[in-house]
């Protein structure tokens, strides 16, 4: 991957058309602000299950409505591309495990899905269910009726439209492999892998992140770089697993750094930061916004370790989106939201600040000036606020940053103060020289940070004063001393 600025966007939700025009707008309006590329959000067959695209029917199909391979070709002869590839589970309504329901045991596709039978052969214990891992609040099984009278209780680890695969079988095995070859035939270059962390279940065991998984993770890697595909690794989990995943990887999340700028910020205090920036993986990918919701789980304790934050500063945190937001985030979170996850707040980055453009350029300088290639989520991008409308609609909760717009509307909100000057960030981080050498965070006191990058004689510096609320950059421009106000 280059080391530039990244786009995250649903081909239908940015602009509402299909690949073509997205496109031809990108290259119109938007080519020098993403020359790190774009990573698509889900564009298989279909875009509008259960989960936005996330419970695909067919993942080697480009759902017709937004048009075709070719039309990722193309994209892909200007844009970097990354995909997501659901690694975990497939959609009930997929031609694979409707085969299943039809002939049962005897389906050539049986062997493809996950029973609670494969992995638990003696039967679960309550115990036994109690030690697995719950992204959400639900059992990881459903109940279904297949063949004539048979009857099975499938993994189903998010929801019941979503039934898992068994990817330590031959047929989970070449079901991901046929995903990858097809990846490999058009133009992607990196893929994004989803929801690795519960891909291996084991007894006895959370079946999230044990032993097993790092080496599923570690094979599948293996197997996309000889195929010259990156991996980047989405879990959400203690940020002792993010770092222990990252030395296996080409690339993981950094998912501690959304709330803990979120914290810096409310709390006019970087020590929590500037802590995690000592240790933070290098090779990772740096996100303030995506299209799920903002993490908490990456930064609280888990079981006995200690997080990056103490439970009364997580607390706090969470409650100061909801303040920031008028609540709204409240609404679109836990009980608030439907498909709810236990560990996420629902909430556009830009309202989790109270629409502060200030403090939200602030925390965008931070993340261009951390460890890793940034990511922007093309909500973040335009600023946009809560979708209420939308959440009212569908009642799902991270609907309320899943906004669907225009082309017209982001024409408009480009030319918003707050875009124009984190597009003015944007570009600056894709074009010194700097970013490509050591980073260093300088000692400062509590309410203030200053993050540097070094190349030869180029440097960068990021100042920020955190009680006055107020940043600047000064850099280094062909032995030049100078200046970036906002």
């Amino acid at each position: 991957m280059k080391n530039k600025v990244q786009l995250i966007a649903y081909i239908d939700r940015f602009g509402k058309k299909g690949i073509a025009e997205f496109h031809a707008f990108l290259s119109d309006h938007l080519k020098d602000h993403f020359e790190g590329g774009i990573h698509l959000l889900p564009f298989y067959n279909t875009i509008d299950g259960a989960d936005a695209g996330y419970d695909p029917k067919d993942h080697t199909q480009v759902d017709p409505r937004l048009g075709d391979w070719e039309d990722i070709k193309k994209l892909s002869d200007e844009f970097d591309l990354m995909a997501d590839l659901i690694v975990n589970h497939i959609s009930s309504d997929s031609r694979e495990f409707q085969d299943v329901k039809m002939h049962g045991h005897n389906s050539q596709y049986f062997d493809l899905f996950l029973t609670k039978e494969k992995v638990f052969p003696k039967g679960a214990s309550e115990s036994l269910i109690k030690k697995i891992y719950r992204p959400r609040p639900n059992l990881p099984f459903t109940t279904i009726k297949v063949g004539q009278d048979e009857e099975y209780d499938f993994w189903t680890t998010f929801t019941s439209d979503q039934i898992d695969i068994d990817v330590l079988h031959q047929k989970g095995s070449a079901y991901i492999s046929q995903i990858l070859k097809t990846f490999s035939l058009n133009g992607i270059k990196s893929i994004r892998l989803d929801a690795a962390g519960y891909a291996i279940k084991k007894p006895e065991t959370s079946c999230f992140m044990i032993p097993e998984t790092y080496d599923f993770i570690g094979e599948f890697s293996s197997k996309a770089r000889a195929m010259g595909i990156d991996v980047l690794v989405e879990i959400h989990t203690h940020y002792k697993h993010q770092i222990e995943i990252a030395s296996k990887v080409d690339y993981v999340y950094d998912f501690a750094l959304p709330p803990l700028i979120l914290h810096t910020i409310a709390k006019k205090s970087g020590t929590q930061l500037k802590n995690w920036l000592e240790i933070s993986p290098r090779n990772c990918v740096t996100v303030l916004d995506t299209h799920d919701g903002i993490g908490i789980v990456d930064i609280a304790k888990q079981d006995d370790n200690p997080g990056l934050l103490s439970d009364e500063e997580v607390d706090y945190l969470v409650e100061s989106i909801h303040k920031n937001s008028n609540n709204t985030s409240r609404i679109a979170s836990g009980e608030g939201g439907s498909n709810l996850d236990i560990y996420q707040v629902n909430c556009s980055f830009y309202e989790a600040l109270g629409k502060n453009s200030t403090h939200y350029l602030i925390a965008r300088a931070i993340q261009f000036f951390c460890p890793g290639i940034p990511q922007v989520y093309y909500g973040g991008f335009l600023a946009a606020a809560n979708d209420l409308k939308l959440l009212g609609t569908t009642k799902v909760g991270r609907d309320i940053n899943r906004p669907y717009l225009e082309f017209d509307e982001v024409l408009q909100m480009l030319e918003s103060s707050v875009v124009k000057d984190l597009s003015k960030l944007i570009k600056f981080r894709n074009t010194h020289p700097s970013f490509g050498g050591n980073f260093s965070v300088l000692p400062t006191s509590d309410d203030q940070i200053k993050l540097r990058w070094d190349l030869n004689d180029e440097w960068s510096e990021l100042n920020i004063d955190l009680l006055k609320s107020n940043f600047e950059i000064n850099y280094s421009m062909q032995e030049v001393e100078s200046l970036l106000i906002f």
